[in-house]
C-alpha cells in the first residue's frame, strides 16, 4: 500500500513561494538591524565610556582633596586628644598650671605703682600729723530734757511714765532746773584736721579753717602717738592756709625728740591730669593717717567753700577723685615721688570723689614769711569778690565776663569791703568790678589774689574798676594783711 503522508504535500510552487516570502522577511529586519542597532550601540557605548571617565576624575580629585581634608581635620582632634592629658606648657616649657595655695603673679607695672604707693605712704606718714580741735565748754548736768514734760496732760494717761520716762529713767527736768545750772566748764573736743611738718623744728602747715578760732586750744597728734601743745604763727588772709608751730623736745604725752620728721614740698606747676595722686588725713576726725589714692582729674579750678556760717573764694585748685573726707582739711596730696603738691582743702557737696586741693607753690612764699618773720607778711587788699565769667555774666546782666565782682560773703560779719582796709581808703565799694591791676587782665589765669600777692606792702598799683557803669583808674596803696 502506498505510504499516505499525515500532512499533505505542498505543491512546489506554494512552497518556493513560502520561501521566497520568509526569505525576504529576514532580508528586510536584516537590514533594520543594519540601520538601526549599529547606530544605538556606538551611542551607548561612547555615553557609558564618558561617564566612566567623568566617573574616575571625579572619585581621584576627590580622594586627593579628601585625604588632604582628613589630614587637617585629624590633626587638631589629636591634638586637642593630647592636651587633654598634658598640662598647659608656657614658651619655656614649665607647668603654668597654679598651685592653689601659690599668689598670682602681679604684672612688673602694676606692682611698681603699687610698691611706689607703699613707699610714699611709709615716708610722709611720720611727717603727718592730727590736728585735734577743743575748747572749754559748760559742763551740763542731767543733759537729757523731757519733752513730755508736763504730765498732767501726759496723752499717755500716767504721770511720770511718758516714753521718754521710761527710756531714760524718769523725768529728767528741764535745762533751767537747778539740777542742770552750772558746774563750772571742761574741755572738750570740738572738732579735728590734718596738717603736715615742714621744718625739723616743728613748723607745720594746715588750712585756715581748721584753726580759725582764736578761743580754741589747738593740740597735735603725731603718728607714733605723741602728742604737742601748738601755737598759730599765722592765718592766711588771702589763702585758705594757717602755719601752726610746735616744740619738737616738749610734748605733752610721749617722748621728745630733737628733730621731726618733714615732707618734702614738690612743684605743683607740673601736676598733669592723669597722673597718680596720694591724700593722707585724719578722716572724719577719727581715722588719723587715712590714706587713699587716685588721679589728678582736673586743674585751675574755682570755687567758694563754705562750713561753720562762713565762705572763701578758692582759685586755681587742684581736683582729685582721691577720697578727700572731713578731717582730711590740711592734710597733704601727694605724688609717686613723694612730694607734697597740694593741701586738701574741701570736697564737693553731694558728689562722690570729687575733691580739692592748694597748689603746694602758693603756699611755700607763706613758709618762707613765717620762717623769716615768725609771722605771715603778706599785702592786703581787702575786699571779698566773686570772679566773672560768661555764666554770670549773663545771670546779672554785666558787660564783661572777666574780673571780680565785690560782693559781700553769706554771713552777716562777711562785708564786701573790710573797714579801714586798702580798698577802703581807695573808695571802692560793694558791687564794684575790678578789671585790671597794673595793666594786667584779671581773669582765671590771672587771679585777683595771685596778681596781688606778688606785690610787697606798701607798693602802690593803680586797679581799672567798673564802677556805677564807668570806667575809672584808682590807686590803691596795698596794706599788710591783718595776722589773725
Amino acid at each position: 500500500m502506498p505510504n499516505k503522508d499525515t500532512h499533505p504535500k505542498k505543491s512546489e510552487k506554494e512552497t518556493n513561494g513560502t520561501e521566497t516570502a520568509e526569505k525576504q522577511k529576514r532580508m528586510i529586519e536584516e537590514k533594520a538591524k543594519s540601520f538601526c542597532c549599529p547606530l544605538s550601540q556606538k551611542t551607548g557605548l561612547s555615553v557609558i565610556k564618558a561617564l566612566f571617565i567623568a566617573l574616575v576624575v571625579l572619585l581621584a580629585f576627590s580622594l586627593l582633596r579628601g585625604s588632604g581634608s582628613f589630614f587637617h581635620f585629624r590633626n587638631p582632634l589629636s591634638q586637642l586628644d593630647q592636651s587633654q592629658n598634658k598640662p598647659l606648657d608656657d614658651r619655656s616649657g614649665k607647668n603654668q598650671s597654679i598651685p592653689k595655695d601659690d599668689q598670682l603673679t602681679v604684672p612688673s607695672s602694676a606692682q611698681a605703682e603699687e610698691d611706689a604707693v607703699v613707699q610714699v605712704v611709709e615716708k610722709s606718714s611720720p611727717a603727718v600729723v592730727s590736728i585735734i580741735i577743743s575748747k572749754d565748754m559748760p559742763k551740763i548736768q542731767n543733759f537729757f530734757f523731757d519733752p513730755f514734760g508736763d504730765n498732767s496732760n501726759d496723752p499717755f494717761g500716767s504721770q511720770g511714765s511718758s516714753p521718754f520716762d521710761q527710756f531714760f529713767g524718769g523725768n529728767q527736768g528741764s535745762p533751767d532746773s537747778p539740777g542742770n545750772q552750772g558746774g563750772g566748764t571742761k574741755k572738750v573736743e570740738i572738732g579735728g584736721g590734718t596738717g603736715f611738718v615742714v621744718s625739723d623744728d616743728g613748723l607745720i602747715v594746715t588750712n585756715k579753717h581748721v584753726v580759725e578760732d582764736q578761743t580754741a586750744d589747738y593740740t597735735v597728734l603725731t603718728n607714733d602717738g605723741r602728742e604737742y601743745s601748738a601755737k598759730v604763727l599765722g592765718r592766711d588772709q588771702s589763702n585758705d592756709v594757717a602755719v601752726i608751730k610746735i616744740d619738737p623736745g616738749k610734748p605733752t604725752k610721749g617722748k621728745g625728740v630733737d628733730k621731726m620728721d618733714t615732707v618734702t614740698l614738690g612743684d605743683s606747676g607740673t601736676v598733669k591730669i592723669g597722673q597718680t595722686a596720694i591724700a593722707i588725713g585724719n578722716a572724719l576726725g577719727e581715722f588719723r593717717n587715712t590714706v587713699s589714692k587716685g588721679i589728678i582729674s582736673g586743674l585751675s579750678r574755682n570755687l567758694t567753700a563754705g562750713g561753720m556760717g562762713s565762705a572763701e573764694n578758692l582759685e586755681q585748685l587742684i581736683q582729685t577723685d582721691a577720697a578727700i573726707n572731713q578731717g582730711n582739711s590740711g592734710g597733704p596730696l601727694l605724688n609717686l615721688k613723694g612730694e607734697v603738691i597740694g593741701i586738701n582743702v574741701a570736697m564737693a557737696a553731694g558728689a562722690q570723689n570729687i575733691g580739692f586741693s592748694i597748689p603746694i607753690n602758693s603756699v611755700k612764699n607763706v613758709i618762707e614769711n613765717v620762717q623769716k618773720n615768725g609771722k605771715i607778711i603778706q599785702p592786703f587788699l581787702g575786699v571779698r569778690y566773686i570772679p566773672i565769667d560768661s555764666t554770670i555774666k549773663e545771670k546779672n546782666n554785666l558787660p564783661f565776663d572777666y574780673g571780680v565782682l565785690v560782693s559781700r560773703g553769706t554771713s552777716p560779719g562777711d562785708l564786701a569791703v573790710i573797714p579801714g582796709s586798702p580798698a577802703d581808703k581807695a573808695g571802692i565799694v560793694e558791687n564794684d568790678i575790678i578789671l585790671e591791676v597794673n595793666g594786667v587782665k584779671v581773669d582765671e589765669k590771672n587771679s585777683l589774689v595771685k596778681i596781688v600777692s606778688g606785690f610787697e606792702v606798701g607798693k602802690e598799683i593803680e586797679l581799672k574798676v567798673w564802677h556805677k557803669g564807668q570806667e575809672e583808674t584808682i590807686k590803691v596803696t596795698l596794706g599788710e594783711s591783718p595776722n589773725r
